[in-house]
């Protein structure tokens, strides 16, 4: 080829790769920096998406509020739960290692005893229901460290004991133990129900209170059930005879309360606004106790088979 030729194709074949370059290029560009994405319909198939999964919750939700046997199996008595009640709720598996107790402190003198001796049943000392009740803060404590969700339970000594019994075992949650029940006033009413099996923590309730503007006189505990329902799993098949307890809260204007179980009526005590009955039942039973409040003259106040809000069966 001649100098000549070099120099009139020259410029005529750099256009042309210079046209092509910038084709690629343009092609590329799209590749490289793609155009904005079309945000209403991902929004659309978002809120289409999280619908669907509320909605399969919701459907689980269900699933354990029409089946309470599942929800008792994991916060019910033992079984290593921790349990908010209607406030709040967590509940989580037991602790692989033993429960630590929590290191008192210079301030810390335990909590206080309940208002009578007959509230520490089955030869529990208030050493031992205060021991176990420290032994529940240290499991709650050790939860939380693990990742749970905190309970704000405080100091044991702004607590007071009203209830100590044995608890029985079933097939869900073998072994028998003991339930250590106590309250606080500050800065928030708060209940506790602890379950202690083998010297360790094992299941922890926290609950508020169950009084609202409106309630009637004598309001029964919303989880106390755990203290006087020995089993959901073994229904008609319970171990007699069995200690059970029920504990609620009260208006200053009542003076007594009775609660029928059975075969079996007590009088519960009234340690403040709560009240604690507790007693020894030798039957199969189906129906949930049945609580009356009493003013001071006498006067019926309060019967929960006229309550609309109380759960009058077990199953």
């Amino acid at each position: 080829m001649s100098e000549e030729q070099g120099q009139g194709q020259g410029p005529e074949a750099g256009g042309g790769f210079e046209e092509q370059l910038r084709g690629l290029l343009a092609e590329d560009a799209y590749t490289i920096r793609p155009s904005p994405a079309p945000y209403p319909a991902i929004r659309r198939r978002g809120v289409v998406e999280r619908r669907r999964r509320v909605a399969a919750a919701g459907a689980v939700l269900v699933t354990l509020a029409a089946v309470p046997v599942g929800a008792y199996a994991v916060g019910g008595s033992g079984g290593g739960s921790v349990t908010a009640s209607p406030q709040s709720s967590a509940s989580a598996s037991r602790a692989a290692s033993p429960t630590p107790t929590p290191t008192p402190t210079a301030t810390s003198s335990g909590p206080a005893g309940p208002a009578t001796p007959g509230q520490l049943l089955d030869g529990i000392t208030f050493a031992q229901a205060a021991d176990g009740l420290e032994k529940c803060f240290g499991y709650a404590l050790e939860r939380e460290r693990n990742g749970g969700v905190p309970l704000n339970l405080g100091s044991s000594d702004s607590y007071r004991i009203i209830l100590a019994m044995n608890s029985t075992g079933d097939q869900n949650s073998p072994g028998d133990g003991v339930y250590v029940v106590a309250v606080r006033e500050k800065p928030e009413e708060t209940r506790i129900i602890c379950s202690i099996k083998d010297g360790e923590a094992s299941g922890l309730d926290v609950g508020g209170s169950d009084r609202l503007p409106g309630s009637p006189s004598v309001v029964a505990d919303s989880n106390g059930g755990r203290l006087y329902r020995q089993s959901l799993i073994d229904k008609g098949n319970w171990k007699l005879p069995f200690r059970w307890g029920f504990i609620g809260t009260v208006e200053p204007s009542v003076a007594k309360v009775t609660v029928s179980y059975g075969d079996d009526t007590s009088e519960a005590v009234l340690d403040r606004d709560w009240f604690i009955a507790s007693g020894v039942l030798n039957q199969q039973v189906t129906m949930a106790p049945h609580v009356r409040g009493y003013d001071a003259g006498g006067k019926l106040v309060y019967d929960s088979d006229e309550d609309t809000t109380y759960q009058k069966t077990l199953w």
